[in-house]
């Protein structure tokens, strides 16, 4: 099995009175998760919402009902809780009434469970976020160089478990997902009514992958105003499908200071919207596929080991541009990204002159380990 980096940061506060949420979009491993923190326990009890009549029994619950639910077990596992109505209050009631069971609560929809359970689980949770296997964990899991050696075709198939763990089938299992699966909570909510617009938003976004995009350009391709854009790209970032990254200004007035980048999470599930699963050395993408995955994993890297930055891009209005800055401790660090480790590149001296004290990296495919481990 794959250990996860999450697995001992759970386990290190387990027992300690809080209910554990973890979200992360669909397939990335949560209940295999969940599975291995309690391997080792037959008094836990599963329970998923995806199920009807878990619902149901959820329904009006009391914490007399809760009990009876939970009989003589330990553990309460509830599985895509977000489908459970008024889950934060009945995770409220557990967690202050049943203080003797662990509770875990996973959910593939950050806009569902997390909203519903702020205010009713205020000091009364941890919180973390899932995401596709990582390049840490996969070299953790099988070495270095092992994992150095797929990173072709981690950059066309990306990190999915069952995209890993079934070789072959890659193009299959990610088309499955892509097509409408990782989805499912966005297209079930009741003002979210017009699928093959959320699809060609998709695939529209994975087409200006590392570029800054406009809501008016996207709400043209798309037939949608503006601001619905906005709302639904706000929703697949909630589902952990896509990620924002904000242009940074501060001292300069020819910087952009309103853009916005959108990365994917995977790149697999960007190239299954395209549908290219073309070789690395075929593709006439790859420095937006590179970009992409080292954004993805510096992500990871930073949300998993709780390292806190801010994060941006840089651009001037005359195209000077930097792909990734990051600022912790007072000190901003800036990174330009190039797949082949030839390529030139330099610090823009319109950037070095307005932000003194800055360091400046190439990160290119000889050296990126420093960058995501």
């Amino acid at each position: 099995m794959i250990k996860r980096q999450l697995e001992e940061r759970i386990r290190a506060n387990l027992w300690k009175g809080k209910a554990i949420l973890i979200m992360g979009a669909r397939q990335v491993g949560k209940t295999t998760l969940v599975n291995a923190l309690f391997a080792e326990r037959s008094d836990a009890l599963y329970l998923s919402g995806d199920e009807p009549d878990v619902r149901a029994l959820f329904g009006d619950a009391t914490s007399a009902r809760f009990r009876a639910i939970i009989g003589a077990r330990s553990v309460l596992i509830l599985d895509e809780a977000q489908r459970i109505p008024d889950i934060g209050l009945k995770l409220k009631l557990i967690t202050d009434q049943i203080q003797e069971v662990q509770l875990i609560a996973t959910g593939s929809s950050s806009f569902d469970l997390a909203n519903r359970v702020n205010e009713p689980l205020t000091g009364r949770k941890f919180e973390y976020a899932l995401y596709p296997l990582s390049f840490a964990e996969m070299t953790a899991h099988h070495g270095l160089l092992e994992e150095w050696r797929l990173l072709p075709q981690r950059l066309i198939y990306g990190y999915y478990p069952d995209v890993v763990q079934n070789a072959g089938d890659e193009r299959t299992i990610l088309t499955q997902l892509a097509d409408s699966y990782l989805y499912k909570d966005i297209l079930s909510l009741e003002n979210v009514k017009k699928s093959d617009k959320l699809i060609t938003l998709l695939q529209a976004l994975s087409l200006q992958l590392g570029a800054q995009v406009s809501y008016n350009e996207l709400a043209g391709l798309c037939g949608l105003d503006a601001k619905t854009i906005e709302r639904y790209i706000g929703l697949l970032e909630s589902a952990y499908i896509i990620f924002r990254l904000r242009s940074f200004g501060r001292n300069l007035r020819n910087e952009l200071k309103y853009s916005r980048k959108i990365y994917f999470y995977d790149n697999g599930i960007r190239n299954a919207l395209t549908a290219n699963f073309a070789p690395v050395e075929l593709r006439g993408d790859i420095g937006a596929l590179w970009e992409n995955f080292l954004m993805a994993e510096r992500l990871k890297y930073r949300r998993y080991r709780a390292h806190p930055a801010n994060a941006w891009f840089w651009r001037t209005q005359q195209q000077q541009e930097i792909d990734y800055i990051e600022e912790y401790d007072g000190v901003l660090h800036a990174y330009e990204f190039k797949w082949n480790p030839n390529a030139k590149a330099k610090a823009p001296a319109a950037f070095l002159r307005a932000y003194p004290g800055s360091d400046y990296s190439v990160v290119h495919r000889d050296n990126f380990e420093d960058f995501v481990l």
